[in-house]
Protein backbone atom coordinates (compact mmCIF):
# COMPACT_ATOMS: atom_id res chain seq x y z
CA UNK A 1 0.00 0.00 0.00
CA UNK A 2 3.05 2.09 0.41
CA UNK A 3 1.72 5.69 0.67
CA UNK A 4 -1.23 4.94 -0.95
CA UNK A 5 -3.96 6.35 1.11
CA UNK A 6 -7.61 6.56 0.16
CA UNK A 7 -7.24 8.32 -3.28
CA UNK A 8 -10.21 7.00 -4.95
CA UNK A 9 -12.07 8.62 -2.37
CA UNK A 10 -14.02 11.78 -3.65
CA UNK A 11 -13.12 14.38 -1.01
CA UNK A 12 -12.95 17.62 -0.58
CA UNK A 13 -9.03 19.36 -0.24
CA UNK A 14 -6.69 21.78 2.22
CA UNK A 15 -9.28 24.22 3.83
CA UNK A 16 -12.63 22.78 2.77
CA UNK A 17 -12.01 19.30 4.41
CA UNK A 18 -10.59 20.74 7.75
CA UNK A 19 -13.99 22.77 7.99
CA UNK A 20 -15.66 19.97 7.45
CA UNK A 21 -18.14 19.49 10.14
CA UNK A 22 -17.99 18.10 13.11
CA UNK A 23 -14.94 19.92 14.04
CA UNK A 24 -11.69 17.42 14.80
CA UNK A 25 -10.84 16.82 18.04
CA UNK A 26 -7.89 15.95 20.04
CA UNK A 27 -6.91 15.47 23.68
CA UNK A 28 -4.24 17.53 24.71
CA UNK A 29 -2.51 16.32 27.67
CA UNK A 30 -0.88 19.73 28.72
CA UNK A 31 -4.87 21.11 29.07
CA UNK A 32 -6.18 17.70 30.13
CA UNK A 33 -8.86 18.28 27.70
CA UNK A 34 -10.13 17.81 24.03
CA UNK A 35 -9.89 20.81 21.49
CA UNK A 36 -10.74 21.79 18.14
CA UNK A 37 -7.46 20.96 15.95
CA UNK A 38 -5.92 24.13 14.66
CA UNK A 39 -3.11 23.99 13.19
CA UNK A 40 -0.51 26.89 12.93
CA UNK A 41 -0.33 27.32 9.38
CA UNK A 42 -3.66 26.60 7.19
CA UNK A 43 -3.81 23.05 5.52
CA UNK A 44 -0.13 21.96 7.15
CA UNK A 45 0.39 20.36 9.83
CA UNK A 46 4.06 19.59 11.99
CA UNK A 47 3.95 16.21 14.04
CA UNK A 48 6.73 14.45 16.03
CA UNK A 49 7.09 11.52 17.81
CA UNK A 50 9.53 10.04 19.90
CA UNK A 51 10.97 6.67 18.53
CA UNK A 52 12.39 3.44 19.84
CA UNK A 53 15.83 3.24 21.71
CA UNK A 54 17.28 0.58 19.11
CA UNK A 55 18.88 -2.06 21.41
CA UNK A 56 16.08 -5.07 21.01
CA UNK A 57 13.32 -5.88 18.96
CA UNK A 58 10.44 -4.00 19.39
CA UNK A 59 7.38 -4.94 21.66
CA UNK A 60 3.89 -4.74 22.00
CA UNK A 61 3.92 -1.82 23.42
CA UNK A 62 5.66 0.08 20.79
CA UNK A 63 3.44 -1.17 18.05
CA UNK A 64 0.76 0.41 20.24
CA UNK A 65 1.79 3.73 20.27
CA UNK A 66 3.31 3.68 16.37
CA UNK A 67 -0.47 2.47 14.81
CA UNK A 68 -2.17 5.14 17.29
CA UNK A 69 -0.14 7.97 15.28
CA UNK A 70 -0.28 6.08 12.22
CA UNK A 71 -4.01 6.42 12.04
CA UNK A 72 -3.65 9.89 13.60
CA UNK A 73 -1.13 10.85 10.16
CA UNK A 74 -3.52 8.89 8.15
CA UNK A 75 -6.54 11.24 9.51
CA UNK A 76 -4.99 14.26 8.76
CA UNK A 77 -4.06 13.32 5.25
CA UNK A 78 -7.46 11.88 4.81
CA UNK A 79 -8.44 15.39 5.95
CA UNK A 80 -6.42 17.21 3.27
CA UNK A 81 -3.41 18.33 5.35
CA UNK A 82 -0.17 18.37 4.06
CA UNK A 83 1.75 16.71 7.42
CA UNK A 84 5.45 16.38 7.82
CA UNK A 85 5.55 13.74 10.27
CA UNK A 86 9.20 12.54 11.85
CA UNK A 87 9.48 9.82 14.22
CA UNK A 88 12.89 9.65 15.47
CA UNK A 89 15.12 6.80 16.38
CA UNK A 90 17.42 6.87 19.62
CA UNK A 91 20.75 5.16 18.39
CA UNK A 92 23.47 6.81 21.42
CA UNK A 93 21.88 5.45 24.70
CA UNK A 94 22.69 3.57 27.78
CA UNK A 95 21.34 0.54 27.24
CA UNK A 96 22.49 0.45 23.74
CA UNK A 97 26.11 0.34 24.91
CA UNK A 98 24.99 -2.06 27.69
CA UNK A 99 23.81 -4.63 25.10
CA UNK A 100 26.30 -3.96 22.48
CA UNK A 101 29.42 -4.30 25.51
CA UNK A 102 27.32 -7.69 25.65
CA UNK A 103 27.69 -8.92 22.52
CA UNK A 104 31.02 -7.53 21.83
CA UNK A 105 29.55 -5.55 19.12
CA UNK A 106 29.76 -1.87 18.08
CA UNK A 107 26.72 0.33 19.69
CA UNK A 108 26.35 2.03 16.24
CA UNK A 109 26.10 -1.20 14.64
CA UNK A 110 23.84 -2.98 16.97
CA UNK A 111 21.16 0.17 17.30
CA UNK A 112 21.12 0.35 12.97
CA UNK A 113 20.59 -3.29 13.39
CA UNK A 114 17.88 -2.90 15.41
CA UNK A 115 16.35 -0.03 13.60
CA UNK A 116 16.05 -1.85 10.81
CA UNK A 117 14.36 -4.64 12.21
CA UNK A 118 11.76 -2.54 13.96
CA UNK A 119 10.95 -0.60 9.81
CA UNK A 120 10.41 -4.48 9.12
CA UNK A 121 8.22 -4.68 12.13
CA UNK A 122 6.22 -1.45 11.17
CA UNK A 123 6.30 -2.55 7.50
CA UNK A 124 3.99 -5.95 8.66
CA UNK A 125 1.60 -3.86 10.67
CA UNK A 126 0.85 -1.45 7.39
CA UNK A 127 2.14 1.89 9.57
CA UNK A 128 3.53 4.71 6.57
CA UNK A 129 6.50 5.62 6.87
CA UNK A 130 7.14 8.90 8.37
CA UNK A 131 8.37 12.19 6.54
CA UNK A 132 11.62 11.87 8.36
CA UNK A 133 13.32 8.87 10.72
CA UNK A 134 16.12 11.14 12.06
CA UNK A 135 18.59 9.13 14.21
CA UNK A 136 20.90 10.49 16.83
CA UNK A 137 24.18 10.12 15.56
CA UNK A 138 23.46 12.23 12.44
CA UNK A 139 22.48 14.74 14.37
CA UNK A 140 25.25 15.63 17.02
CA UNK A 141 26.06 19.00 15.46
CA UNK A 142 22.52 20.18 16.14
CA UNK A 143 22.57 18.83 19.49
CA UNK A 144 25.77 20.66 20.28
CA UNK A 145 24.38 23.84 18.86
CA UNK A 146 21.44 23.40 21.08
CA UNK A 147 22.83 22.99 24.28
CA UNK A 148 25.27 26.01 23.34
CA UNK A 149 22.34 28.02 22.85
CA UNK A 150 20.94 26.74 26.43
CA UNK A 151 24.15 27.07 28.13
CA UNK A 152 24.04 31.17 26.45
CA UNK A 153 20.67 31.45 27.87
CA UNK A 154 22.05 30.66 31.41
CA UNK A 155 19.76 27.96 31.97
CA UNK A 156 22.73 24.69 31.95
CA UNK A 157 26.33 25.04 33.51
CA UNK A 158 29.41 22.44 32.61
CA UNK A 159 30.90 20.22 34.91
CA UNK A 160 34.33 18.11 34.40
CA UNK A 161 33.21 17.37 31.00
CA UNK A 162 29.04 17.20 31.66
CA UNK A 163 26.52 19.57 30.80
CA UNK A 164 23.18 19.84 33.11
CA UNK A 165 20.46 21.62 32.76
CA UNK A 166 19.28 23.79 35.76
CA UNK A 167 15.72 23.10 36.70
CA UNK A 168 15.73 26.43 38.87
CA UNK A 169 16.19 28.16 35.94
CA UNK A 170 13.10 27.02 34.35
CA UNK A 171 9.90 28.05 36.71
CA UNK A 172 6.79 26.60 34.68
CA UNK A 173 8.83 23.25 35.06
CA UNK A 174 6.00 20.14 35.81
CA UNK A 175 3.60 22.11 33.92
CA UNK A 176 2.72 19.08 31.94
CA UNK A 177 3.09 16.05 34.02
CA UNK A 178 1.99 18.14 37.15
CA UNK A 179 5.01 16.67 38.73
CA UNK A 180 6.04 18.44 41.85
CA UNK A 181 9.78 18.50 42.62
CA UNK A 182 10.01 18.67 45.84
CA UNK A 183 9.28 15.21 45.73
CA UNK A 184 11.34 14.03 43.22
CA UNK A 185 14.29 12.59 45.75
CA UNK A 186 17.72 12.14 44.18
CA UNK A 187 18.55 8.20 43.53
CA UNK A 188 14.35 7.82 42.49
CA UNK A 189 14.16 9.44 39.09
CA UNK A 190 17.86 11.06 38.22
CA UNK A 191 21.26 9.41 39.30
CA UNK A 192 22.68 10.78 42.56
CA UNK A 193 25.54 13.39 41.42
CA UNK A 194 26.39 15.99 44.34
CA UNK A 195 28.12 18.20 41.93
CA UNK A 196 24.40 19.11 40.86
CA UNK A 197 23.34 22.41 41.60
CA UNK A 198 19.73 20.45 42.62
CA UNK A 199 19.54 16.68 42.43
CA UNK A 200 16.62 16.96 40.02
CA UNK A 201 19.10 18.92 36.80
CA UNK A 202 19.21 16.44 34.08
CA UNK A 203 22.38 15.47 31.42
CA UNK A 204 22.03 17.08 28.49
CA UNK A 205 26.21 15.81 27.70
CA UNK A 206 27.69 13.05 29.05
CA UNK A 207 31.92 12.99 29.09
CA UNK A 208 33.19 10.11 27.37
CA UNK A 209 33.64 6.91 29.08
CA UNK A 210 35.98 4.30 27.87
CA UNK A 211 34.40 1.54 25.72
CA UNK A 212 31.47 4.30 24.54
CA UNK A 213 30.82 6.11 21.52
CA UNK A 214 31.30 9.94 21.69
CA UNK A 215 31.66 12.99 19.71
CA UNK A 216 34.31 16.34 20.42
CA UNK A 217 32.81 19.02 21.58
CA UNK A 218 33.28 22.61 23.32
CA UNK A 219 33.09 20.68 26.87
CA UNK A 220 35.09 18.03 25.81
CA UNK A 221 34.42 14.67 24.41
CA UNK A 222 31.22 12.61 25.04
CA UNK A 223 27.54 11.79 23.80
CA UNK A 224 24.34 13.65 24.34
CA UNK A 225 21.35 12.96 27.11
CA UNK A 226 18.78 11.57 26.12
CA UNK A 227 16.33 14.18 26.10
CA UNK A 228 17.86 16.53 24.08
CA UNK A 229 17.84 14.45 21.23
CA UNK A 230 14.15 14.84 20.32
CA UNK A 231 14.35 18.61 21.29
CA UNK A 232 17.36 19.11 18.53
CA UNK A 233 15.37 17.27 15.93
CA UNK A 234 12.07 18.43 16.19
CA UNK A 235 13.64 21.93 16.12
CA UNK A 236 15.50 20.97 12.86
CA UNK A 237 12.65 19.22 11.12
CA UNK A 238 9.70 21.54 12.22
CA UNK A 239 11.13 24.63 13.99
CA UNK A 240 10.96 25.35 17.52
CA UNK A 241 6.72 26.10 17.09
CA UNK A 242 5.09 22.84 15.85
CA UNK A 243 1.40 21.56 15.86
CA UNK A 244 1.53 17.52 17.27
CA UNK A 245 4.11 15.96 19.74
CA UNK A 246 3.06 12.66 20.85
CA UNK A 247 4.34 9.12 22.67
CA UNK A 248 3.39 7.00 25.61
CA UNK A 249 2.06 8.12 28.61
CA UNK A 250 5.16 7.00 29.86
CA UNK A 251 7.04 9.59 28.14
CA UNK A 252 5.03 12.59 29.72
CA UNK A 253 7.46 12.54 32.98
CA UNK A 254 10.71 12.73 32.78
CA UNK A 255 10.98 12.90 29.00
CA UNK A 256 8.61 15.31 27.67
CA UNK A 257 8.45 17.48 30.91
CA UNK A 258 12.19 17.62 30.10
CA UNK A 259 11.88 18.29 26.56
CA UNK A 260 9.56 21.55 26.85
CA UNK A 261 11.97 22.81 29.36
CA UNK A 262 15.24 22.56 27.52
CA UNK A 263 13.48 23.83 24.25
CA UNK A 264 12.01 27.07 25.52
CA UNK A 265 15.48 27.40 27.25
CA UNK A 266 17.36 27.26 23.75
CA UNK A 267 14.27 29.03 22.10
CA UNK A 268 11.77 31.43 24.20
CA UNK A 269 9.06 31.11 21.24
CA UNK A 270 9.33 27.28 21.60
CA UNK A 271 5.81 26.03 21.54
CA UNK A 272 3.62 22.96 20.87
CA UNK A 273 0.37 23.38 20.46
CA UNK A 274 -1.14 19.78 21.11
CA UNK A 275 0.43 17.18 23.53
CA UNK A 276 -0.36 13.41 22.85
CA UNK A 277 -0.43 10.23 24.44
CA UNK A 278 -1.40 6.67 24.14
CA UNK A 279 -1.91 4.41 27.30
CA UNK A 280 -0.44 1.53 28.08
CA UNK A 281 -0.41 -2.06 27.26
CA UNK A 282 -0.89 -5.08 29.74
CA UNK A 283 -0.81 -8.56 29.51
CA UNK A 284 -3.61 -9.98 31.37
CA UNK A 285 -4.10 -7.60 33.62
CA UNK A 286 -0.63 -7.31 34.30
CA UNK A 287 1.81 -4.69 33.77
CA UNK A 288 4.32 -6.27 30.89
CA UNK A 289 7.60 -7.28 31.79
CA UNK A 290 10.61 -9.90 31.05
CA UNK A 291 10.16 -10.30 35.04
CA UNK A 292 7.00 -11.50 35.20
CA UNK A 293 7.44 -13.62 31.83
CA UNK A 294 4.35 -11.78 30.27
CA UNK A 295 6.80 -9.51 27.98
CA UNK A 296 5.73 -10.21 23.85
CA UNK A 297 7.56 -8.77 21.12
CA UNK A 298 5.83 -8.23 18.07
CA UNK A 299 7.43 -10.90 16.31
CA UNK A 300 6.49 -13.44 18.82
CA UNK A 301 2.94 -12.08 18.31
CA UNK A 302 3.23 -11.92 14.19
CA UNK A 303 4.63 -15.56 14.17
CA UNK A 304 1.06 -16.82 15.36
CA UNK A 305 -1.47 -13.91 14.11
CA UNK A 306 -1.52 -12.32 11.52
CA UNK A 307 0.17 -8.65 11.79
CA UNK A 308 -3.25 -7.22 10.38
CA UNK A 309 -4.73 -8.65 12.92
CA UNK A 310 -2.59 -7.31 15.97
CA UNK A 311 -3.29 -4.46 14.03
CA UNK A 312 -7.05 -4.78 14.64
CA UNK A 313 -6.61 -6.16 18.23
CA UNK A 314 -5.11 -2.24 18.70
CA UNK A 315 -7.56 -0.61 17.20
CA UNK A 316 -9.91 -2.26 18.93
CA UNK A 317 -9.79 0.21 22.26
CA UNK A 318 -9.47 4.11 22.20
CA UNK A 319 -5.74 4.84 21.82
CA UNK A 320 -5.86 6.70 25.20
CA UNK A 321 -7.22 3.41 26.73
CA UNK A 322 -4.81 1.12 28.76
CA UNK A 323 -5.27 -2.24 26.74
CA UNK A 324 -5.12 -5.31 27.92
CA UNK A 325 -3.29 -7.99 25.58
CA UNK A 326 -4.87 -11.72 25.90
CA UNK A 327 -4.82 -14.70 23.57
CA UNK A 328 -8.81 -14.16 23.42
CA UNK A 329 -8.45 -10.64 22.69
CA UNK A 330 -6.08 -11.70 20.20
CA UNK A 331 -8.42 -14.57 18.80
CA UNK A 332 -11.21 -12.46 18.78
CA UNK A 333 -9.11 -9.75 16.29
CA UNK A 334 -8.34 -12.49 13.67
CA UNK A 335 -11.79 -13.94 13.44
CA UNK A 336 -12.77 -10.49 12.55
CA UNK A 337 -10.02 -9.89 10.13
CA UNK A 338 -11.10 -13.34 8.59
CA UNK A 339 -14.52 -12.23 8.29
CA UNK A 340 -13.66 -9.34 6.93
CA UNK A 341 -11.76 -10.42 3.65
CA UNK A 342 -13.52 -13.40 3.24
CA UNK A 343 -16.88 -11.07 2.84
CA UNK A 344 -14.80 -8.78 0.44
CA UNK A 345 -13.46 -12.03 -1.55
CA UNK A 346 -17.56 -13.46 -1.79
CA UNK A 347 -18.36 -9.45 -3.17
CA UNK A 348 -15.27 -9.80 -5.44
CA UNK A 349 -15.99 -13.27 -6.59
CA UNK A 350 -19.77 -12.36 -7.33
CA UNK A 351 -18.89 -9.36 -8.99
CA UNK A 352 -16.48 -10.90 -11.19
CA UNK A 353 -19.24 -11.76 -14.15
CA UNK A 354 -20.57 -8.44 -13.77
CA UNK A 355 -17.79 -5.78 -13.84
CA UNK A 356 -17.51 -3.76 -17.32
CA UNK A 357 -20.94 -5.39 -18.39
CA UNK A 358 -22.60 -2.25 -20.79
CA UNK A 359 -25.91 -2.89 -18.36
CA UNK A 360 -24.37 -1.62 -15.34
CA UNK A 361 -23.27 1.62 -16.99
CA UNK A 362 -26.79 2.70 -17.81
CA UNK A 363 -27.45 6.15 -16.59
CA UNK A 364 -31.08 4.98 -14.97
CA UNK A 365 -29.39 2.55 -12.84
CA UNK A 366 -29.11 3.05 -9.34
CA UNK A 367 -27.94 1.70 -5.94
CA UNK A 368 -30.64 1.08 -3.67
CA UNK A 369 -31.63 3.16 -0.91
CA UNK A 370 -30.81 0.93 2.04
CA UNK A 371 -27.47 0.86 0.32
CA UNK A 372 -27.56 4.64 0.40
CA UNK A 373 -28.21 4.14 3.95
CA UNK A 374 -25.29 2.24 4.59
CA UNK A 375 -23.35 4.22 2.88
CA UNK A 376 -24.32 7.47 4.75
CA UNK A 377 -23.94 5.55 7.80
CA UNK A 378 -20.65 4.53 7.55
CA UNK A 379 -19.35 7.78 6.49
CA UNK A 380 -20.84 9.60 9.21
CA UNK A 381 -19.69 7.11 12.14
CA UNK A 382 -15.93 7.74 10.45
CA UNK A 383 -16.26 11.39 10.69
CA UNK A 384 -18.05 11.50 13.45
CA UNK A 385 -16.44 9.00 15.54
CA UNK A 386 -12.51 9.86 14.15
CA UNK A 387 -13.33 13.39 14.83
CA UNK A 388 -13.84 12.97 17.99
CA UNK A 389 -10.10 12.03 19.28
CA UNK A 390 -9.81 9.02 16.93
CA UNK A 391 -12.73 6.26 18.47
CA UNK A 392 -11.54 3.37 16.19
CA UNK A 393 -13.17 1.27 18.44
CA UNK A 394 -16.50 2.25 17.28
CA UNK A 395 -16.00 2.12 13.82
CA UNK A 396 -14.82 -1.40 14.16
CA UNK A 397 -17.48 -2.55 16.06
CA UNK A 398 -20.76 -0.77 14.52
CA UNK A 399 -21.26 0.66 11.31
CA UNK A 400 -18.22 -1.27 9.09
CA UNK A 401 -20.37 -4.62 10.55
CA UNK A 402 -23.09 -3.31 9.31
CA UNK A 403 -21.35 -2.43 6.34
CA UNK A 404 -20.12 -6.27 5.94
CA UNK A 405 -23.48 -7.40 6.86
CA UNK A 406 -25.33 -5.67 4.07
CA UNK A 407 -22.65 -7.00 1.65
CA UNK A 408 -22.52 -10.69 2.64
CA UNK A 409 -26.96 -10.05 2.23
CA UNK A 410 -26.56 -8.38 -1.46
CA UNK A 411 -23.87 -11.75 -1.98
CA UNK A 412 -26.79 -14.03 -1.68
CA UNK A 413 -29.29 -11.72 -3.32
CA UNK A 414 -26.60 -12.16 -6.68
CA UNK A 415 -26.30 -15.84 -6.82
CA UNK A 416 -29.71 -16.54 -6.87
CA UNK A 417 -30.63 -16.93 -10.51
CA UNK A 418 -33.87 -14.96 -12.09
CA UNK A 419 -36.44 -16.80 -12.88
CA UNK A 420 -38.12 -17.04 -16.62
CA UNK A 421 -41.31 -15.57 -15.76
CA UNK A 422 -40.21 -12.72 -13.93
CA UNK A 423 -36.97 -12.25 -15.57
CA UNK A 424 -37.05 -8.79 -16.59
CA UNK A 425 -38.10 -7.66 -13.10
CA UNK A 426 -35.50 -9.93 -11.65
CA UNK A 427 -32.66 -8.33 -13.49
CA UNK A 428 -33.75 -4.82 -12.80
CA UNK A 429 -33.45 -5.39 -9.34
CA UNK A 430 -29.65 -7.71 -10.11
CA UNK A 431 -28.56 -4.59 -11.41
CA UNK A 432 -29.46 -2.41 -8.36
CA UNK A 433 -27.85 -5.48 -6.26
CA UNK A 434 -24.58 -4.77 -8.52
CA UNK A 435 -23.93 -1.27 -8.50
CA UNK A 436 -24.94 -1.19 -4.37
CA UNK A 437 -22.20 -3.56 -3.79
CA UNK A 438 -20.02 -2.38 -5.96
CA UNK A 439 -20.41 1.25 -4.30
CA UNK A 440 -20.60 -0.24 -0.82
CA UNK A 441 -17.34 -2.27 -1.42
CA UNK A 442 -15.64 0.61 -2.69
CA UNK A 443 -16.71 2.09 0.62
CA UNK A 444 -15.50 -0.09 2.89
CA UNK A 445 -12.25 -0.27 1.40
CA UNK A 446 -11.93 3.07 1.62
CA UNK A 447 -12.32 2.73 5.48
CA UNK A 448 -10.04 -0.11 6.31
CA UNK A 449 -7.31 1.57 4.06
CA UNK A 450 -8.31 4.71 6.28
CA UNK A 451 -7.63 2.57 9.03
CA UNK A 452 -4.49 0.80 7.80
CA UNK A 453 -6.18 -2.61 7.53
CA UNK A 454 -6.73 -2.56 3.71
CA UNK A 455 -4.09 -5.52 2.48
CA UNK A 456 -1.37 -5.27 0.40
CA UNK A 457 -1.67 -8.64 -1.19
CA UNK A 458 -5.73 -10.03 -2.93
CA UNK A 459 -8.01 -11.24 -0.61
CA UNK A 460 -7.28 -14.83 -1.27
CA UNK A 461 -3.69 -14.68 -0.31
CA UNK A 462 -4.77 -12.86 3.02
CA UNK A 463 -7.34 -15.46 3.75
CA UNK A 464 -4.71 -17.89 2.68
CA UNK A 465 -2.07 -16.46 5.52
CA UNK A 466 -4.56 -16.22 8.02
CA UNK A 467 -5.44 -20.50 7.50
CA UNK A 468 -1.45 -20.82 7.83
CA UNK A 469 -1.10 -19.30 11.20
CA UNK A 470 -4.25 -20.79 12.59
CA UNK A 471 -2.63 -24.43 11.29
CA UNK A 472 0.60 -22.83 13.32
CA UNK A 473 -1.55 -22.34 16.38
CA UNK A 474 -3.08 -25.61 16.70
CA UNK A 475 -0.04 -27.54 15.64
CA UNK A 476 -1.51 -28.92 12.29
CA UNK A 477 -1.05 -29.11 8.81
CA UNK A 478 -3.75 -29.14 5.67
CA UNK A 479 -3.46 -32.68 5.31
CA UNK A 480 -4.13 -33.08 8.87
CA UNK A 481 -7.42 -31.27 8.64
CA UNK A 482 -8.71 -32.87 5.57
CA UNK A 483 -7.85 -36.36 6.81
CA UNK A 484 -10.03 -35.06 9.58
CA UNK A 485 -13.16 -34.24 7.03
CA UNK A 486 -12.78 -37.78 5.21
CA UNK A 487 -12.98 -39.14 8.58
CA UNK A 488 -16.07 -37.06 9.76
CA UNK A 489 -17.84 -37.44 6.33
CA UNK A 490 -16.97 -41.46 6.56
CA UNK A 491 -18.54 -41.43 10.16
CA UNK A 492 -21.87 -39.35 8.88
CA UNK A 493 -22.23 -41.69 5.85
CA UNK A 494 -21.82 -44.87 8.53
CA UNK A 495 -24.12 -42.61 10.48
CA UNK A 496 -21.77 -42.39 13.86
CA UNK A 497 -22.94 -38.84 14.71
CA UNK A 498 -21.05 -39.25 17.82
CA UNK A 499 -17.61 -39.29 16.05
CA UNK A 500 -18.77 -36.92 13.77
CA UNK A 501 -19.64 -34.48 16.53
CA UNK A 502 -16.12 -35.04 18.20
CA UNK A 503 -13.86 -34.86 15.18
CA UNK A 504 -15.81 -31.80 14.85
CA UNK A 505 -15.39 -30.54 18.33
CA UNK A 506 -12.36 -31.35 18.41
CA UNK A 507 -11.01 -29.07 16.02
CA UNK A 508 -13.33 -26.35 17.17
CA UNK A 509 -10.76 -26.66 20.29
CA UNK A 510 -7.67 -25.88 18.36
CA UNK A 511 -9.43 -22.85 16.51
CA UNK A 512 -10.32 -24.72 13.36
CA UNK A 513 -13.93 -24.46 12.22
CA UNK A 514 -15.55 -27.38 10.07
CA UNK A 515 -18.36 -25.93 8.12
CA UNK A 516 -20.67 -28.12 5.89
CA UNK A 517 -21.83 -26.27 2.02
CA UNK A 518 -24.20 -28.23 0.49
CA UNK A 519 -22.08 -31.98 -0.06
CA UNK A 520 -18.87 -30.22 0.01
CA UNK A 521 -16.64 -29.59 3.93
CA UNK A 522 -14.36 -26.51 4.18
CA UNK A 523 -12.57 -25.59 7.02
CA UNK A 524 -11.66 -22.03 8.40
CA UNK A 525 -10.50 -20.09 11.15
CA UNK A 526 -12.71 -19.42 14.27
CA UNK A 527 -12.19 -18.86 18.40
CA UNK A 528 -10.91 -21.80 19.85
CA UNK A 529 -13.94 -22.98 21.87
CA UNK A 530 -11.77 -23.65 25.06
CA UNK A 531 -8.83 -21.05 25.30
CA UNK A 532 -7.22 -22.84 28.03
CA UNK A 533 -5.76 -24.67 25.18
CA UNK A 534 -4.29 -22.28 22.93
CA UNK A 535 -0.70 -21.68 22.64
CA UNK A 536 0.69 -18.96 23.87
CA UNK A 537 3.15 -16.64 21.61
CA UNK A 538 5.68 -17.30 24.92
CA UNK A 539 5.73 -21.04 23.58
Amino acid sequence: MAEKIVEEKKKPEGKKAADKKPEFQLYNSMSKQKEVFRPKEEGKVGMYVCGVTAYDYSHIGHARAYVAFDVLYRYLKYLGYEVVYVRNFTDVDDKIIKRANENGEDPISLSGRFCEEYLKDMDDLQCLPPTHQPRVSDHIDEIKRMISQIISNGCAYAVDGDVYFSIDKFPDYGRLSGQNLDGNRAGERVAVDSRKRNPADFALWKAAKPGEPSWDSPWGPGRPGWHIECSAMSAHYLTHTFDIHGGGMDLIFPHHENEIAQSCAACSESNVTYWLHNGFVTVDDEKMSKSLGNFFTIREVTKLYHPLALRHFLLGMHYRSPVNYSILQIEIASDAVYYIFQTLKDAEDALTEFRGKDEIDDAKASISTKAKNCIKNLHDEILTRMSDDLHTSTILSAALIEALRFINASVETLRKKPQKKKQRQQQQEQQTTVLSLIELEREVKDVLDLLGLLPRLTYSEVLSQLKEKALTRAKLTEDDILHSIEERAQARKNKDYSLSDQIRSDLAVKGIALMDLGKETVWRPCVPVQQANVVDPAQ
